[in-house]
């Protein structure tokens, strides 16, 4: 209980703000898809409390825990096994939502594995990358770190074949900021970092708007979700209809909203309100004003785990903090890159205010982690 005096009220509190807010939303854009659904209207608002009172409790657990635990060599193994067995049976019976087959029913609640692997990939990589230090500086780096770099890309090659090209491109950011940390030769990471990007936009997403174009993509939900992003308004009635409802919501909202609980867009026009496109929904009723507090606060937590990675003297909790702001930075750009149309629809949630137990419970862990290792240092500023 000592660290509850301890505890990082420039986390906590947006943590707590953000996930009760959350819950106001989703019962918002929720309630007339859940009488659609044959359901109540609060049936998503009751599930996404439960899934916020979990994660409390998991977040409680994760600060009051000894964080050196998690570099348990077995717990470790353990996590992997079970992380690699989702993955796996994702391939052979995953629940297809959304064109992706990335998830595990368990009777009433749906289980997304990608967003577990989050976590899993930010302890375990930055505990190996710990524990090879002294190899890093007296071998090369590549000989060092291509055992656990193979690693990776099998996860990310699993995560690809569901498809979830959005959690793919999120542990995948997670990944290249952990080994960049790890000491990657600066001048080879700008060389792939710039590769990448210019193969993305020079290669890559021609060629996949034009295989979504063709016949052969016509069958391919993600494929098509590329046509939308390029030019979303000649497929306002088929592909592009959530990215336009998307721009009528924002623009119908403006500075100040048409007030909580009047959303249009929410009616049936905007698929996804209560996930994918949830600040779509928030902007529409409650303005662009609000929407910029929401980002804030989200943007006060990355920076301010920022802040605590740097001022660790711990490499393996500098690099926890690291992988946690690239999670939480990553996602919440991809999600607004999605609503906005700066991006191509990837089906990511926004953090805290998108309906979700696996997102829920993912950061709820995450958070707690980075929480735990605030309250050390905290403690030993004060003790010493």
């Amino acid at each position: 209980m000592r660290k509850l005096k301890y505890l990082d009220y420039w986390l906590l509190v947006p943590y707590l703000i953000l996930s009760v807010f959350g819950i106001v939303m989703v019962y918002s854009a929720s309630a007339d898809i859940g009488t659609q659904n044959g359901g109540s209207p609060g049936s998503y608002l009751i599930k996404q409390a439960l899934y916020v009172f979990l994660g409390l409790a998991i977040l409680g657990f994760m600060i009051m825990m000894n964080i050196n635990k998690l570099r348990n060599r077995r717990l470790l193994k353990i996590a992997g096994y079970f992380a690699y067995g989702a993955l796996f049976f994702l391939l052979i019976r995953g629940e297809t939502v959304n064109g992706a087959a990335g998830w595990i029913s368990l009777g009433p609640i749906n289980i997304q594995p990608a967003e577990f692997i989050k976590f899993y990939i930010i302890i375990w990589l930055s505990n190996v990358i710990t524990n090879r230090q002294d190899d890093l500086e007296e071998y090369s780096w590549w000989s060092t770190m291509r055992q656990p770099l193979l690693v990776c890309f099998i996860i990310l090659a699993l995560i690809v074949k569901q498809p979830d090209l959005g959690g793919a491109a999120i542990n995948g950011a997670i990944m290249f900021v952990l080994f960049l940390s790890s000491g990657f030769a600066s001048r080879w990471a700008k060389i792939i970092f710039t590769g990448i990007i210019a193969a993305g936009i020079f290669v890559v997403m021609p060629a996949l708007s034009w295989l979504a174009s063709s016949s052969a993509g016509k069958g391919s939900y993600q494929l098509q979700r590329i046509v939308a992003f390029m030019n979303p308004f000649e497929h306002a009635q088929g592909v592009g209809q959530q990215l336009v409802n998307s721009y009528y919501a924002i623009s119908n909202g403006g500075i100040f909203g048409v007030g909580w609980g009047n959303s249009i867009q929410k009616t049936g026009y905007l698929p996804e309100p209560n996930t994918d496109f949830i600040m779509a929904i928030l902007t529409e009723e409650l303005g662009l004003i609000t929407a910029l507090a929401v980002v804030t606060l989200l943007f006060v937590i990355i920076l301010r785990t920022v802040l605590i990675g740097v001022r660790s003297n711990s490499t393996y909790q500098s690099l926890v903090c690291y992988g946690a702001a690239t999670y939480l930075a990553v996602q919440t750009s991809f999600n607004l890159g999605g609503v906005l149309g700066f991006l191509p629809i990837t089906g990511v949630t926004f953090p805290f205010i998108s309906y979700g137990g696996s997102s829920t419970w993912t950061l709820a862990l995450v958070m707690g982690v980075v929480m735990n290792i605030s309250a050390r240092q905290k403690r030993y500023r004060m003790t010493n």
